[in-house]
């Protein structure tokens, strides 16, 4: 099987723009064509896993926290006022890339964009969803 997307960027056989290299999460700019924002950061753990839920606890921890930084460096670098992260795991999330990822979005006042879903989910869940997630805990 070949390497997914990711893991070609990360091994260095496939062309990347590098914001920072870490051990166990990197971060690098999307293609050109994909970005929502100047400075818009992919941030992937260096060990490939398909998704957050499959995601190890230390590659989980790296990506969240290299994110962080990322998003800290937006608002030094660039003057952001905000920063959207965006995450979906599963292709009826939209995921395209099958290896976990972040996107760290930029935002500032004047940008003109809302990066949140639109309009709410039409799925109907019987009872309270809530409830059937803190059963899952017990």
């Amino acid at each position: 099987m070949e390497p997914c997307t990711f893991c070609r960027i990360i091994a260095g056989d496939a062309p990347a723009t590098w914001v920072e290299r870490e051990e166990h999460a990197v971060a690098f700019a999307p293609l050109p064509d994909s970005a929502l924002a100047p400075g818009h950061t992919l941030v992937v753990p260096v060990e490939h896993t398909d998704d957050l839920l499959s995601a190890g606890p230390v590659g989980l921890a790296a990506t969240f926290a290299l994110a962080q930084r990322v998003a800290r460096a937006m608002r030094g670098a660039l003057g952001a006022t905000g920063t959207v992260l965006l995450q979906a795991s599963g292709e009826d999330a939209g995921q395209s890339v099958r290896h976990l990822h972040v996107h760290v979005v930029p935002c500032w006042s004047d940008d003109g964009t809302v990066h949140w879903p639109e309009p709410p989910s039409a799925h109907v869940v019987e009872g309270d969803p809530h409830a059937a997630l803190a059963e899952m805990f017990e």
